[in-house]
């Protein structure tokens, strides 16, 4: 038996009952999206039952073809790490810190230790797109790094590849990961690489996230201590800092990610989890308000499916789940806090299950079909 999850990072469906505690209020990515642009051709999805969930203000049919729910998060954030730690047994408690900037003394020490002029950009939260717009060329000019956050737990350093070689941007990322714990202890630090001139920067796709290890057993420990071995694909492997990840690759686009999961699926006889995460929604399209992007990568996925599940194995599991909201249609272009849609193609079963009060409740579940018996927190589904 394997299991395939397949996380739409930022794939939201509707907000939960503390959203207004973080902004957010009205969120609904998946409604919000259909609502707005009027149709979403997501046949294959809608077959398993995602207009069957609670709210999802999608098309319901009448007998779905898989099991189907959302899951509400415990951990008390909207952050990439802390939803996948959560989907793999663990709720962070405290949640990482959100900071709208970060104190002078710590940004005059970073660029000290990094043998860099104490001269920085921005410290502020933005969009990257935005802010590489807004102080691109005066960073071309003064080759000053680019620091920025969001409403979410993270520390961001956009530099151009011409001016802060890949290397250099890397170390200054791990010297701030480093820095960054305690009373600072952010979720991630992220090096955001662009290219181009003044009024055409982009961004490039040499990206890397610096996670922190989880600050608990997960479900990937469990398995590796018992044999089982997990495959992470796309930013997997960052997220978890590698424990519990037996190989990975790192694909940098949700077709990239797509096609390697399939390729694991159907030649891949030795991993129990097959652990795939698609950044496009969320990277791409949600930060940057793209409703269309976002609607056009849902449709691409979707004609995906078929050929996902034609590649799985008799017994096999496909988990198709989200880690936070974000939600393209709100005037913020951060992580939206909302349920996570799951739905579980596994055996012919097709239950109901609900409104999880965990995302944990996806690795209680695992563990026990794997015949583990019982994690520490979570219900399983079945």
């Amino acid at each position: 038996m394997r299991v395939c999850i397949i996380v739409l990072d930022g794939v939201g469906i509707g907000e939960l009952p503390d959203a207004a505690e973080y902004g957010d209020v009205g969120a609904h990515t998946l409604g919000n999206i259909f609502a707005k642009r009027g149709h979403l051709e997501i046949p294959n999805l809608l077959e398993m039952g995602l207009g069957n969930i609670e709210n999802s203000r999608l098309n319901a049919v009448k007998n779905p073809t898989a099991s189907y729910g959302r899951m509400a998060e415990v951990t008390r954030a909207k952050d990439t790490t802390s939803g996948h730690w959560e989907m793999m047994g663990l709720v962070t408690d405290p949640p990482f810190r959100v900071l709208e900037k970060f104190p002078e003394s710590m940004l005059e020490e970073w660029l000290r230790r990094a043998n860099r002029e104490n001269k920085w950009l921005g410290n502020y939260p933005a969009s990257g797109t935005e802010i590489i717009e807004k102080l691109g060329e005066e960073h071309y000019k003064t080759a000053a790094p680019i620091v920025y956050t969001s409403a979410d737990s993270v520390f961001q350093v956009a530099a151009h590849e011409e001016i802060i070689p890949l290397n250099e941007l890397y170390k200054l990322c791990e010297i701030a990961r480093e820095m960054l714990v305690g009373d600072l202890f952010v979720g991630r630090v992220i090096a955001r690489p662009f290219k181009g001139s003044a009024g055409a920067f982009v961004r490039t796709e040499n990206r890397k996230d610096y996670a922190v290890p989880p600050t608990g057993k997960t479900l990937l420990d469990a398995l590796e201590e018992k044999g089982q071995t997990t495959l992470g694909i796309g930013k997997i492997e960052d997220i978890f800092t590698g424990r519990g990840i037996s190989a990975a690759n790192h694909t940098k686009s949700n077709a990239d990610g797509i096609s390697a999961t399939i390729e694991a699926l159907k030649n891949n006889h030795t991993s129990t989890i097959i652990f795939t995460n698609l950044v496009d929604f969320d990277m791409k399209y949600g930060h940057r308000n793209d409703v269309e992007g976002f609607a056009k990568a849902l449709e691409d996925f979707d004609r995906a499916l078929p050929a996902i599940k034609a590649a799985l194995r008799k017994n096999d599991v496909l988990v198709l789940s989200s880690d936070h909201g974000c939600d393209p249609t709100t005037p913020s272009t951060d992580h939206t806090r909302e349920y996570a849609p799951i739905l579980i193609h596994y055996k012919d079963k097709n239950v109901h299950l609900g409104t999880r009060t965990s995302f944990a409740d996806l690795a209680a579940t695992i563990y026990k079909e794997l015949g583990h018996g019982k994690w520490p927190i979570g219900t399983p589904f079945f």
